[in-house]
């Protein structure tokens, strides 16, 4: 069994957030997350220029609204949006091919986006340059943010002290928020998670900076979500084709408590999660799917719903992913993201 994170002292009751879920608001954020945009780079981290292309042209037909990414998640957060589902537009790494295919078809339909920067990869092969960069900062609606210094793994290695720990994760992020600044003149409180590891104590550093912290778990953003896990769908070939968009573009946030979820760090493979459903739903419509294992059990017990894959993982990162209709043809969605500390960094 996993154990729950702490409690955050802005947690909502679940009968109430499903309340306004339901009764006051029909829209939440959903947050896109790319990498490549080439049909020459590796597979896992690319989308063709192509695919993107056709996504933008389904966001443009879906007459969803394309926002900057702070204002977005923080009018989710604030349950804002009332009708108006939006979507938010992401780069992680600042690869060449965003600012030679994607930036063009975005500004062409004045559309904002965010590129999280890994700064001491500035300048590198197949990297953009802090000129270009500086010249992007400089364009309306284009936002530049904290990616890491050095893309390194954030959660706390076996055996790592806890003051060792500390120094590394701390000198990462600082080094990067500083660069950003003296590069660029301006900085944002945003961050994205490299891989999309993070673990509560890591969570933990970037609420005492009063950051949002993005992960690569996919989900809506919603008033229940948490600030230092904030769900983004992958947009690469094999997550973006063009008949599962449409669900992920209309989905909705799950209506729990993102602060009773598990921290995700593994104490036993395969896990379990469980989750205390709004007393309105019917635990017989609740899909859940485990990484690489297709659709898995979901076992009712007096207080809670309990999921667990059949088979031991052996990658160092999975997910479980549960989706609950929301009507009108959309879905809750929600995405757990795990994390295996035996297995090797990337």
């Amino acid at each position: 069994m996993q154990l729950t994170r702490k409690s955050h002292p802005w947690r909502w009751p679940t009968a109430l957030i499903l309340a306004l879920v339901t009764q006051v608001s029909s829209a939440d954020l959903t947050v896109l997350q790319y990498h490549h945009i080439s049909a020459t780079t590796p597979a896992a981290t690319s989308t063709t220029p192509e695919l993107f292309e056709s996504q933008l042209q389904t966001i443009a037909n879906a007459g969803l609204e394309v926002v900057e990414l702070e204002a977005g998640t923080r009018a989710a957060l604030a349950g804002e949006l009332n009708e108006t589902q939006q979507v938010a537009i992401t780069f992680d790494d600042a690869y060449r091919s965003v600012l030679d295919v994607a930036v063009p078809l975005l500004q062409q339909r004045q559309w904002p986006f965010t590129i999280f920067i890994n700064t001491e990869a500035v300048g590198a092969s197949g990297h953009l340059s802090w000129p270009e960069l500086a010249e992007l900062a400089r364009q309306p609606g284009v936002t530049l943010a904290n990616h890491s210094h050095d893309h390194g793994h954030l959660v706390r290695r076996p055996q790592e002290s806890h003051t060792t720990w500390r120094q590394r994760v701390d000198h990462s992020l600082d080094t990067a928020q500083r660069t950003l600044e003296q590069e660029l003149g301006q900085t944002v409180p945003l961050f994205a998670y490299p891989y999309g590891e993070f673990s509560a104590e890591l969570e933990e550093l970037l609420e005492t900076r009063d950051w949002l912290a993005y992960g690569q778990h996919s989900g809506a953003i919603g008033e229940g979500s948490g600030r230092t896990r904030l769900p983004r769908f992958p947009m690469a070939n094999r997550y973006g084709q063009p008949d599962a968009l449409p669900d992920k573009l209309h989905s909705r946030a799950f209506p729990l408590d993102h602060a009773e979820l598990p921290d995700g760090v593994v104490e036993s493979n395969p896990p379990t999660l469980a989750l205390a459903l709004p007393d309105a739903f019917d635990a017989n419509r609740l899909g859940c799917f485990a990484s690489g294992q297709g659709r898995i059990a979901v076992e009712q017990t007096a207080s809670d719903v309990r999921i667990q894959a059949a088979e031991p993982f052996t990658s160092r990162r999975f997910r479980y992913n549960c989706t609950y209709p929301a009507g009108n043809g959309r879905f809750f969605w929600l995405s757990q993201p795990w994390l295996d500390l035996t297995r090797p960094e990337d």
